[in-house]
């Protein structure tokens, strides 16, 4: 075989393994909880600390919950002012780092809720990673938190 046959088939080689890399990308998340919801509350919030080990950033581009009729991407943001909440299109985690997803910036909104959320339970969250074919999947546990509670009714 010639050299110049090998060198390109080891250079395609290294470009499939640095692609399969990427859509492997391992995002783990910690610290991860829903909060409690009062009576009559439609929607709550889900809270985490978002891990990436792979060698580029990755981004988190939409997340569902079987205890939410919507789940949705959000965060807080300063207008004038005035503390406002917004869906985002994505999450975006870095390279070899970490985001947290907490009260007052990122979060989970979850909405139409199918049942009250109560301390003790589990909440399934499923988020998809842009590239991967797998969504990360995780059980969150619902805490009673009254801090910031705006969630809406």
């Amino acid at each position: 075989m010639k050299a110049s046959t090998i060198i390109s088939r080891l250079s395609g080689m290294a470009l499939l393994l640095s692609l399969s890399s990427l859509a492997m990308a391992d995002v783990t998340v910690t610290d991860g909880y829903a909060r409690a919801t009062p009576p009559g509350a439609s929607n709550s919030a889900a809270f985490m600390t978002l891990h990436n080990s792979a060698d580029q950033p990755v981004t988190v581009t939409s997340v569902s919950s079987s205890s939410a009729g919507v789940a949705e991407l959000h965060n807080h943001t300063n207008n004038n002012g005035m503390m406002e909440m917004r869906h985002v299109e994505g999450i975006t985690i870095p390279a070899k780092g970490e985001i947290q997803l907490k009260p007052g910036g990122y979060h989970v909104m979850l909405m139409q809720l199918k049942h009250p959320l109560q301390e003790g339970q589990q909440v399934e969250l499923e988020l998809t990673i842009e590239g991967q074919t797998q969504p990360v999947k995780v059980e969150v546990p619902v805490k009673m938190v009254m801090e910031g509670m705006n969630m809406g009714g």
